[in-house]
């Protein structure tokens, strides 16, 4: 075994913990650091998904996706910040502070793996692994002007990943570049037993600029409202770069994205009360007939474990599943779902690729999602994928007044290959 010391200038709170001496071996990643999100279980290293509800836990294992890193040789060098158990938007939802964007201090990095994306783009590492359950690789990706790659669901493995939403999250590879996103990717993809989601599906391609005539659809419900429109010209601008490299784009329709937000989060925030209530040891009884109860209940109990937002959407999530509600909230969630599976099913018949803004706007100044249903919103353009469980991919496209704006790239089930490919056409063809 080799050793590596680090010993990071991390002024941006990137990490709530290091390792300072890291030992690693040979193998394709031999030697390369990798930052892990505190929501990946790594054995001897604690793990506590930014909350109090998990400070001084310790894994006496490691996910899947660590013990395939330290095979390949990685080094494993720490955990990275991030929103309370995946439920933000900006990593300002963590017991241990928020994290800043390595481009404006001012400014947050994303969420909910905002510590990984700054750890990346503030060169603190050579790559990081992430979870998106709703674009929470995606979003930190634009934001601080990285990749970012949310996988199709089942290729790689979630068991050691604490959950948040277990139908709709995936581990995901975060990258200054695609050559290093898709060697990183080559390592965690494939099957795994323990896992019953699990498909068998490795992936070992070396990415290409040949997009000659790829078929991109554009979805109009993309560059809609609350899309800041300086965000959907330099989106169109890249569109037009991919064109110039060979691609064909044109405009097509998503009529279920008007669904998919409402569908996600009531989703999300059901599959939430159900593995959180592990920590919490609270189970709500027949007797509790009104949100205010569920509320009270939950205040009243374990109240200085969780923090605000999480608490927020273990309630609606309760809510949501009670008797008299679940037919009004969740099954109505899942047919919403299908909506959106049906629809990108359609698109994929006559486009390869679909591109898209990853977020409505660069990333925002610390405070401004003070309201939740601002924060929600802001989630509007990446929720579809997870929805669909297609594979989405954001790289960095241009600025808007200094900072990065997202691509997003969206393809068929277990065709990341080809969302990679399309990202490294234009990474190659931009410079």
């Amino acid at each position: 075994m080799k050793k590596l010391t680090f010993h990071p200038d991390d002024s941006v709170h990137a990490f709530i913990t290091t390792v300072p001496e890291v030992s690693y071996g040979d193998g394709p990643l031999s030697g390369i650091t990798v930052a892990i999100k505190d929501n990946i279980s790594t054995r001897g290293i604690e793990t506590t998904c930014a909350s109090k509800m998990l400070k001084g836990y310790i894994p006496p294992y490691d996910a899947h996706v660590v013990t395939l890193l330290k095979n390949a040789g990685a080094a494993i060098v720490g955990k990275t910040n991030m929103d309370e158990f995946g439920m933000g938007t900006s990593t300002e939802n963590s017991v241990y502070g928020p994290t800043l964007n390595p481009l404006d201090h001012n400014r947050v990095p994303g969420g909910s793996s905002g510590g990984s994306a700054a750890a990346v783009a503030a060169g603190l590492v050579d790559c990081a692994i992430g979870s998106d359950t709703g674009g929470s690789i995606r979003c930190p990706a634009s934001f601080c002007g990285i990749i970012g790659l949310k996988p199709t669901y089942g290729r790689v493995s979630r068991y050691g990943l604490i959950a948040f939403a277990n139908s709709l999250e995936q581990i995901g590879p975060m990258a200054r570049d695609v050559i290093t996103l898709s060697k990183l990717y080559s390592v965690m993809a494939g099957y795994d037993p323990r896992d019953g989601t699990s498909v068998d599906k490795p992936y070992s391609h070396t990415p290409s600029t040949d997009i000659d005539g790829l078929r991109i659809g554009v979805p109009d419900e993309f560059f809609g409202e609350g899309v800041n429109p300086k965000v959907a010209e330099e989106v169109k601008k890249a569109v037009d770069t991919l064109e110039s490299l060979g691609a064909k784009a044109e405009p097509c329709s998503l009529p279920s994205m008007k669904y998919a937000l409402s569908a996600c989060y009531v989703i999300s925030t059901c599959e939430a009360s159900s593995n959180l209530a592990r920590f919490d040891g609270i189970r709500f009884g027949p007797g509790v007939e009104t949100l205010k109860s569920w509320h009270d209940a939950f205040s009243d109990h374990r109240k200085a474990g969780f923090g605000k937002e999480v608490r927020r959407r273990v309630i609606l999530g309760t809510f949501s599943l009670a008797a008299g509600y679940y037919g009004r909230y969740y099954q109505k969630a899942q047919t919403a779902r299908q909506l959106v599976r049906n629809d990108f099913h359609r698109l994929f018949k006559d486009y390869d690729v679909i591109a898209s803004p990853t977020m409505p706007d660069i990333a925002f100044r610390f405070g401004k999602m003070s309201d939740p249903l601002m924060m929600y919103l802001s989630d509007i353009l990446t929720v579809p994928a997870n929805l669909a469980g297609i594979p989405a991919l954001s790289l960095s496209c241009g600025k808007v007044d200094g900072m990065p704006v997202g691509l997003q790239l969206m393809g068929r089930h277990f065709e990341d290959e080809r969302i990679i490919d399309t990202a490294f056409a234009f990474e190659q063809g931009a410079v």
